[in-house]
């Protein structure tokens, strides 16, 4: 988008606006957090009484000490990024990326008339510095926090192996597909924004289909699963439910962490189910097989076909709302960003929707985790059909003691942050 001059009047209104949805997210945010911490830090000493019988109290303490870690720390989080909004947009961060990202071009003779060379380095210059100022978060997360309760299992070496190679996938994947989306808003017109969004969501599909062979395994090892009495057990509960994929694999995720959990992967004939191999130790294997229909369950739901409608809507009202925000001064302006004259301002508009966007969408938040976790209690009602529900209910149950999950969460920090059912609910409704 090319703009010849400059409108100062709503660009005042908008930084308003901006400024309130920024204070009104962190202050609810942190209410939420407050709360939840309040809540779980209540019901520490005492182990809920329906699981009294299963769960002990130190299980029951260290889920609660590593909720509250978390929690503490995701209000520092909270206020680190806010910090960092405010300094890619009103103290003149991504300004000074621009203009500087214009001088390198121009210094290498890197200029065209649509200057999608100086966009791809101003989205390169954003990303880098954008990932330097999310290090130390990671870090922490990683050494500090799960390693104090026992679920870091990565040393440094891999930390920073793993950290090269995500920016090497990045760079290699990410800017040709950022050059293309940026061709397409400066070559298409005045709709460009219903070809992006077409584009975007035939990467999307495109990426499902290749991730599981081509990606994931530059940072995790696969096997067959070589547990032939698990494997026949696994392959009939998939032949009854109509379920067919590539193939049965084991990954190392005890490589990173202690973590347990199972998935499927890719799209199509690309599918493939994924057993985590701290899974098959800690789970027996009639266990396995119920949490396996749990996941068939969202199959048999067609959970991922909703999901995968919902992104295909959300992102073309998304694209709908930046074709139109694009062509506003006071979107830039407001957001103390001054745009380009006669040059384009795709990349510019891109980066300030992606940051400014999740201040609106928040708000939406609450309805999305309903539905996500109406979603796991239908999977779960599947995988009861399918299984013993006494086998899931164990299995669930030793997944949240593992991975040291409340049994107390906070209601209200529940309705607006939690995909899946707390264990009182989720463990309830399988007892009924």
């Amino acid at each position: 988008m090319m703009f010849e001059s400059l409108d100062h009047q709503p660009a005042l209104w908008f930084t308003l606006v901006f400024c309130a949805l920024l204070i009104l997210n962190l202050g609810i945010k942190t209410w939420l957090a407050s709360r939840h911490i309040k809540h779980v830090a209540l019901n520490r000493p005492t182990v809920p009484a329906a699981f009294s019988a299963q769960v002990s109290q130190a299980a029951h303490h260290k889920a609660a000490d590593y909720t509250l870690s978390k929690a503490r720390f995701g209000l520092l989080d909270m206020a680190w990024n806010s910090s960092i909004l405010l300094g890619w947009t009103l103290f003149g961060g991504l300004s000074a990326v621009n203009e500087w990202s214009t001088g390198v071009a121009q210094s290498l003779g890197w200029t065209s008339p649509n200057g999608i060379a100086v966009q791809l380095i101003l989205l390169s210059g954003f990303m880098v510095i954008s990932s330097l100022l999310e290090l130390p978060v990671s870090a922490y997360q990683t050494f500090v926090i799960e390693q104090r309760f026992g679920f870091n299992t990565m040393n440094l070496q891999l930390w920073l192996t793993d950290l090269a190679k995500s920016t090497l996938i990045g760079a290699v994947i990410g800017l040709p597909i950022a050059a293309l989306i940026l061709w397409v808003m400066g070559a298409t017109g005045a709709y460009w924004w219903l070809w992006a969004w077409g584009l975007w969501m035939g990467i999307n599909l495109l990426l499902l289909l290749i991730y599981p062979t081509v990606i994931a395994p530059w940072f995790n090892k696969f096997k067959d699963l070589d547990d032939e009495a698990l494997k026949t057990r696994v392959t009939a509960l998939m032949q009854r439910c109509g379920f067919t994929s590539k193939g049965l694999y084991v990954m190392d995720g005890s490589r990173r962490s202690a973590h347990a959990n199972a998935y499927f992967t890719g799209f199509g004939a690309a599918k493939r189910v994924v057993f985590f191999d701290t899974l098959l130790q800690k789970l027996s294997p009639t266990e396995v097989e119920a949490v396996l229909a749990h996941e068939l369950g969202h199959f048999k739901h067609k959970h991922i076909i909703k999901r995968l409608v919902t992104m295909f809507a959300s992102s073309l009202l998304g694209f709908a709302l930046l074709g139109w925000l694009a062509g506003q001064t006071w979107f830039y302006m407001g957001l103390g960003v001054a745009p380009n004259l006669g040059v384009p301002n795709d990349a510019l508009a891109l980066l300030l929707f992606v940051m400014v966007i999740p201040l609106f969408t928040f708000f939406v938040s609450p309805v999305m985790s309903y539905f996500s976790r109406q979603h796991e209690f239908e999977a779960d009602a599947y995988a009861k059909q399918q299984t013993n529900a006494q086998d899931l209910s164990s299995a669930l149950l030793k997944l949240y003691e593992d991975n040291a999950a409340t049994l107390t969460p906070d209601p209200v920090f529940v309705a607006f942050y939690y995909s899946h059912p707390p264990a009182a609910q989720r463990l309830a409704k399988l007892q009924v």
